[in-house]
């Protein structure tokens, strides 16, 4: 499903790119006896910013050269023609292209840098949640219900449950290294996403397992690596918090 909608708005930035220069090339022209081109060309620096904001780097730079290849038919003398022969105006549309393709790799790091940030700190607070549950001696099955609803949150799920005792069954198990394991198959989560299938999630510790969580993914989605390592962090805190309450109950 992630992937769908991935190559939509890839789709649809591809076209904006294309279109959007066009279009601003072109509402301009009754004016252009009146405007300098160099105001058009600022312009269509603005329609390639407004395609590369999405983060898109083919897109941007797709953008760039749609934005200088129009200038060059609509605003150059020969007009509607691709030929130019003042100079001033090559180097207009050369720097279209370097500023577009440079604004272009700007949004994508921007984009990138942003997307970090507010995926580093859900995690960082899903950590602190659970561990000031543990830290303030909360029952297990509190401990229990809140990781399952971080796990929900950081990975998309439909829902997760919580199986302790006897583990039935052989489903796909989400690895301590992040990765799906099927049988003696490896699911390569990032490519085609999380199967139609509940995976199972272990709480581990001491090198015994606790119980499990069970996971119902949306089929098709594709939780980043490092989500998937702080779900496992998460279900491994569950582990500790089980093992400490089974020694507890030893010694009483």
């Amino acid at each position: 499903m992630r992937f769908l909608d991935r190559m939509h708005r890839d789709r649809v930035a591809v076209a904006a790119a294309l279109l959007l220069p066009l279009a601003v090339a072109t509402i301009l022209l009754p004016w252009r006896g009146s405007i300098a081109n160099t105001d058009v060309a600022l312009l269509l620096v603005v329609a390639i910013v407004a395609v590369a904001a999405d983060g898109n780097r083919t897109a941007g730079i797709l953008s760039a050269f749609s934005a200088a290849a129009w200038f060059d038919f609509f605003w150059t003398v020969p007009y509607q023609r691709f030929t130019i022969t003042r100079h001033t105006d090559l180097e207009t549309t050369v720097l279209l292209v370097v500023v577009g393709a440079a604004v272009s790799e700007l949004a994508v790091r921007g984009r990138r840098a942003r997307r970090v940030v507010v995926r580093d700190s859900s995690y960082l607070e899903a950590l602190r949640t659970t561990s000031a549950l543990i830290a303030d001696g909360r029952d297990e099955r509190e401990i229990i219900g809140h990781v399952q609803a971080q796990l929900v949150m950081l990975l998309g799920l439909r829902a997760a449950r919580f199986e302790q005792g006897r583990l039935l069954g052989h489903p796909p198990r989400l690895t301590d290294d992040a990765t799906l394991a099927w049988g003696k198959v490896r699911w390569d989560i990032d490519q085609y996403g999380f199967p139609d299938e509940d995976v199972e999630l272990l709480a581990r510790s001491g090198g015994r397992t606790r119980g499990r969580f069970m996971l119902t993914p949306v089929p098709g989605s594709a939780p980043s690596p490092e989500a998937r390592r702080m779900a496992v962090m998460l279900s491994d805190l569950v582990g500790a918090v089980l093992a400490g309450a089974a020694a507890r109950s030893t010694v009483g």
